[in-house]
């Protein structure tokens, strides 16, 4: 049951994949920390907006006042989209790398997934990108080569993947169908970078994949929350987070009793400036805002709950 809606955060992938079944894989166990980290932080959409991402790293304590990483052990997830609407993607991408080493450094750790803009820029669709973002680069050519496989941002790109497990989570940018969860996240994250490299139009790419699906937050909860048990269940995970669908209240959006987390807010000032940041405390939700922090529900754990299947 196809629970795709189109809207926003670009029109769709271009061209636009044929809707196919998902590959047949054999399904892997989804790479877990061992248990739930003290402190994770998940950020939605950035879209090229250097000032909007450190104003709502600083509010959440991961930077400091030079930006620098001030977050100890906390585990940073970005859950994609850090090209396109905005002025500078590069100094986005640029922030997101050093962070990474210096997470790691201080016993911590920068989760960088890709979402839906990333790629359509890897694959030369640019339909979205501003004057001002290409003007940061210097010129076209030179945004091209940067974002080209052997470019400083491009082959860093590549490397990431699509979908995350940290603890008892999972993390994707649009989101994850009950059919890919039951391919494994390894499974998912290996068909992505094959697409990345021999076919844009692979299904994992597509409307149902998990960079462009929106189903859990656009369609009747119901069957949403229905399919994400499901999915939920094939991962063996407690909680879905997802950006992708802009919540144009500003507010972090919650359904499913806990069990999906949205969390792109429209950061960027292109959607508004709202920052906003999901903090996990060993596992209890927290969406933090400039006003302080606002408790979340959350599900009951794996072991509580009946398998719908």
């Amino acid at each position: 049951m196809s629970l795709f809606v189109a809207t926003a955060c670009g029109s769709g992938p271009a061209p636009a994949p044929t809707a196919v079944t998902p590959p047949k894989a054999r399904p892997g166990p989804a790479p877990a920390d061992a248990g739930v980290p003290a402190r994770v932080v998940a950020l939605g959409d950035l879209h090229a907006d250097l000032d909007a991402a450190l104003a709502v790293l600083r509010m959440t304590g991961l930077v400091d006042a030079e930006g620098r990483w001030s977050g100890g052990d906390t585990v940073l997830v970005q859950t994609g989209d850090t090209t396109d609407r905005g002025p500078n993607s590069r100094a986005v991408l640029e922030l997101l790398i050093r962070l990474s080493a210096e997470a790691a450094s201080a016993g911590g750790r920068v989760v960088s997934l890709l979402g839906n803009h990333e790629v359509m820029n890897l694959h030369g669709d640019w339909r979205y990108v501003s004057s001002a973002d290409v003007a940061a680069f210097g010129t076209p050519e030179a945004r091209r080569d940067a974002l080209a496989p052997t470019g400083a941002l491009g082959s860093w790109l590549r490397e990431r993947d699509v979908v995350a497990r940290v603890g008892d989570t999972v993390y994707a940018h649009g989101g994850i169908t009950a059919a890919w969860a039951r391919q494994g996240l390894p499974a998912i994250n290996a068909a992505a970078s094959e697409a990345l490299r021999l076919d844009p139009r692979a299904a994992v790419l597509g409307e149902e994949g998990p960079l462009w699906f929106r189903g859990y937050l656009l369609t009747d909860p119901t069957l949403a929350c229905d399919e994400l048990r499901q999915a939920l269940d094939a991962l063996g995970a407690r909680r879905m987070v997802v950006g992708h669908t802009t919540q144009r209240s500003g507010r972090i959006a919650v359904r499913c009793g806990g069990a999906l987390i949205g969390i792109d807010t429209g950061i960027s000032a292109h959607y508004g400036g709202n920052r906003a940041a999901l903090e996990l405390r060993s596992g209890d939700a927290w969406a933090l805002y400039p006003g302080g922090p606002e408790d979340l529900p959350d599900p009951v754990p794996m072991a509580g709950r009946e398998h719908s299947r």
